[in-house]
């Protein structure tokens, strides 16, 4: 009788060979089960909650004297938000309106005719509207070394050089009307003088629209979102002060151009907001394309076509509680 010699080796590496073909058959028809029976979901169209942003600030370059709100509190117009100081545009006010008294009596002296006195407060004025351009001149000159070293703003550059040019106009007139004062006052010689006033009262009320804006109010009610700078630092001309937020809530989303077949202007759609675990009714109101750098490419290599992504703006038809830009928004077709 014959006997089989079996090797234990050989007879483990065909079993072993053999249960590695057999697993990579399972994967493989897994794969294509599932490549020719499985189809992707629905794709997730995620937006953000938004809102209005309004940027405080002023016209009057000063320090902070004093902050009446902080981040997080609810104002209403009208509410005072901020104390802005500039002893620089004080001392502005009270030089015009120094220069406006001297003015309106100069006027008064034309008027009373050419006395002595009269001659000699024409001169005292004219010295001093001389002084007057000699400081506002110094004042430009530092300005446009301030604007060279890009310290300061061109406008406020610019306001600086204005200022002297009218302190030297205002320093040759108070010439004219000194020489004036000397060959006697006339017809003509009291119309300057008036004119002369009434520069004087612009010049005051210029400065004063500036110092309106030295107590900075609320325009609207809303919620202070960030304050930029401290108390007792400088702020410039046009510089934000802080931010404020206006309760006008909407939701944004960015779509594939497929989803606007039944998307209009008015169209309401239905939403959830997933932090406050609700469902919300809105309405669009705003569409835009985003242009060709947010196109959805194509994957496939045939049958499909680049997708254009628009903007789409819907707003809740009445205040949803604890609602807050950031918050995400997900949508979920259009109400029937």
């Amino acid at each position: 009788m014959e006997t089989l010699n079996t090797n234990p080796e050989e007879t483990k590496s065909k079993s072993l060979i053999f249960i590695v073909v057999l697993v990579t058959l399972i994967i493989a028809a897994f794969a294509v089960s599932g490549f020719l029976f499985l189809k992707p979901g629905p794709d997730t169209v995620q937006g953000m909650g938004d809102a209005t942003e309004i940027r405080i600030s002023g016209k009057l370059t000063g320090r902070v004297e004093r902050l009446y709100v902080e981040e997080g509190q609810l104002v209403k117009a009208g509410d005072t938000l901020v104390h802005i100081h500039s002893s620089f545009t004080e001392a502005q006010l009270a030089s015009a309106q120094a220069m406006e008294s001297a003015q309106k009596a100069t006027q008064q002296k034309i008027d009373a005719g050419a006395r002595p006195q009269i001659i000699a407060s024409a001169k005292d004025i004219w010295h001093q509207a001389m002084a007057g351009a000699e400081i506002a001149q110094k004042t430009a000159d530092r300005m446009e070394m301030l604007f060279s070293k890009g310290v300061i703003s061109e406008q406020k550059r610019d306001e600086a050089v204005a200022m002297a040019k009218a302190s030297k106009a205002a320093a040759s007139a108070a010439k004219e009307q000194y020489d004036l004062a000397l060959s006697g006052a006339q017809a003509e010689d009291r119309q300057a003088a008036m004119e002369m006033t009434k520069a004087a009262l612009g010049a005051v009320q210029q400065v004063d629209a500036l110092l309106e804006d030295q107590y900075l109010i609320a325009p609207c009610d809303g919620r202070i979102t960030a304050v930029y700078p401290n108390e007792s630092e400088l702020v410039a001309l046009g510089a934000p002060i802080m931010s404020l937020q206006i309760d006008d809530y909407w939701a944004v989303f960015n779509m594939r151009e497929n989803y606007l077949k039944d998307i209009t202007e008015g169209t309401v759609i239905k939403t959830r907001i997933p932090a406050l675990d609700i469902e919300e009714d809105m309405t669009v109101y705003y569409i835009r394309d985003l242009g060709s750098y947010a196109n959805w490419q194509a994957t496939k290599a045939t049958g499909d076509y680049d997708a254009r992504t628009f903007e789409v703006k819907a707003r809740p038809a009445a205040k949803i509680k604890n609602f807050r830009p950031g918050m995400s928004v997900i949508f979920m077709g259009v109400k029937e």
